[in-house]
């Protein structure tokens, strides 16, 4: 039995309440057999027999708990240490036309067509979520295709990976884009064989959508938020929280943050609404403002707080961005780009970790990685610091000697199984044989490295069950297998990985990620026990409840009672 003796002064009247799961997965070693919970107000005060539990109760106070019998399994509630929620709220208003809804371009077009159907005049068409190699066509739309949605008002097709798309005639027109205008540094206005646009377009190219307030390349990396009405984005955060709630997600790392997101937030909270952990990580143009207004070091309350810096070394695979000066297998004549010069992105990294900020830096191909990777070494040459715990994100294609370098380190890599599962067979299209080696979680493992899950989202549906089940059976949407054995992690430390990995990542490893008294109340429960189901069928397991602070924020309709 464990219990918690010290209890805050505010918590002395709190109410008590014993958990009693048909299974409990604690993600914690010392509370191996344990089979109850007790949540003491906000926190967990013991963990045990149910008898033990009885006891800790009374021994503060309350001799006669309420007990509830939950029939599933109680995990604590999953971590999710990168994703986007405000652009995933914004995604749920626009256009799916993921594989889901949509396998080829004429789909997607009818799709779109719908929606400008019963769109006000004026208003923009935007959709999401397609993967060019998924496509039937195996192709991009072109922007004739969506002049088909229509020609009058803005069409924007957003790639799955989120950095970048198709746009239609009128949006290339209305932003004075012709065969003759350069391509931006850092993105490019795709042509075809007779330098005719196609209507595609990557990263700085996104400008044009984005307008003078977004972040451009060579200006700390890309942001292709795009800005509604403050309440309309109030209202997308919320929605998006609910559907992490719903997924089993408690906790959040926003990888990336500019004043639009910092206010959302701070309205959200101020109206007593903000029920997720959610931890800011901003974006690298506010590092001096950061370090000017005395951020140095994570802070604030149990529900909104500062994490560090996020940074960008490259571009996405999904999208052919990332950096590989050697052209891609499926177009050499593509390299991707790095978004800083390797000696002005050692400068910021040294800033930051200088002044004792935690660092995350956006990295897929090896010479990102090494870029990173080098900038942390120089950093830590000139001011050392035991637990600096600095991230990359994403973390794509580190080599061998790359993976060694991180666990002497301490380098923490923040992966997402997700974009393997949904176009992992995108990734040996455009680079060959060693994209097999995508999110090698299994290499992380046996060099000592952690192994932290994420979604990414709204690049994937936050679904903690179904990164889970991809760690462990390296099996893509389209049933294919990549890499071999030593790629994969067990299920056990699959679960980790979106637990108390996470909430070490977010600095939050004792408040949060795993059922051990002293943490908060968070947990999810589950219908099945996801160590003992069956790998391919993890991702079926519904979500029945999710408590956040010893509250149930989020139950499914057939278990209201």
């Amino acid at each position: 039995m464990r219990m918690l003796h010290h209890l805050e002064r505010s918590a002395l009247d709190a109410t008590a309440t014993i958990l009693l799961p048909d299974e409990l997965v604690t993600v914690d070693d010392t509370t191996g057999g344990a089979t109850a919970v007790l949540v003491f107000g906000t926190e967990i005060a013991a963990v045990g027999s149910p008898a033990g539990c009885r006891d800790a109760a009374a021994a503060l106070g309350h001799p006669a708990p309420e007990e509830r019998r939950l029939p599933g399994t109680l995990l604590p509630g999953f971590v999710d240490p990168h994703a986007h929620p405000l652009m995933y709220g914004q995604m749920m208003t626009w256009v799916d036309c993921g594989p889901g809804r949509a396998s080829s371009i004429p789909e997607i077009v009818a799709l779109l067509r719908a929606a400008a159907e019963r769109t006000p005049d004026g208003r923009p068409v935007r959709g999401y979520g397609y993967e060019h190699r998924n496509l039937a066509e195996k192709r991009h739309p072109r922007k004739e295709e969506l002049d088909a949605v229509a020609t009058d008002r803005e069409v924007y097709l957003m790639n799955a990976s989120g950095h970048g798309g198709v746009v239609n005639s009128y949006t290339l027109a209305r932003n004075g884009v012709t065969r003759d205008t350069p391509d931006p540094d850092g993105g490019v206005f795709f042509r075809d064989e007779h330098g005719e646009l196609t209507g595609e377009l990557s990263d700085a190219a996104c400008n044009i959508l984005t307008g003078v307030s977004g972040v451009k390349v060579g200006h700390h990396g890309p942001n292709f938020h795009l800005a509604d009405e403050p309440e309309e984005h109030l209202r997308q955060l919320a929605v998006a929280q609910e559907k992490f709630l719903a997924a089993g997600v408690t906790a959040i790392g926003d990888a990336q943050v500019t004043r639009r997101e910092f206010d959302m937030y701070l309205r959200l909270a101020e109206a007593g609404q903000l029920t997720t952990r959610v931890h800011l990580y901003l974006l690298s143009h506010l590092l001096d403002q950061a370090l000017e207004m005395g951020l140095h070091g994570a802070f604030g309350n149990a529900h909104l707080s500062f994490a560090g810096i996020k940074f960008y070394a490259d571009g996405t695979l999904g999208g052919w961005t990332a950096y590989f000066p050697d052209g891609y297998v499926g177009d050499p004549c593509r390299t991707g780009q790095l978004y800083h010069d390797p000696a002005d992105y050692r400068a910021l990294i040294g800033k930051a970790h200088a002044a004792g900020l935690q660092t995350a830096t956006h990295a897929q191909s090896p010479d990102a990685i090494g870029m990173v990777l080098d900038a942390i070494e120089a950093a830590q040459r000139e001011n050392p610091r035991a637990d600096a715990r600095h991230r990359i994100e994403h973390c794509g294609l580190p080599t061998p000697e790359q993976i060694t370098r991180m666990a002497a380190l301490g380098v923490h890599p923040v992966n997402q199984p997700q974009h393997y599962y949904n176009w992992g067979e995108g990734v040996t299209d455009a680079i060959g044989t060693p994209g097999e080696r995508f999110n090698p979680l299994g290499e992380f493992q046996a060099a000592g490295v952690p192994v932290t899950l994420s979604s990414d989202a709204p690049v994937a549906e936050p679904n903690p069950l179904e990164a889970i089940q991809t760690a462990v059976t390296r099996v893509t949407q389209r049933g294919h297998r990549l890499g071999g054995d030593h790629l994969l992690i067990d299920v056990r430390s699959a679960v980790a990985a979106h637990t108390i990995a996470g909430a070490r990542v977010l600095g939050r490893e004792r408040e949060l990620g795993s059922i051990t008294p002293g943490k908060r109340a968070d947990f999810v429960l589950l219908a099945a026990n996801p160590l003992t189901t069956e790998p391919g069928r993890i991702a079926d397991i519904p979500v029945l409840r999710t408590w956040v602070g010893g509250e149930v924020h989020h139950t499914t309709q057939e278990h209201v009672r």
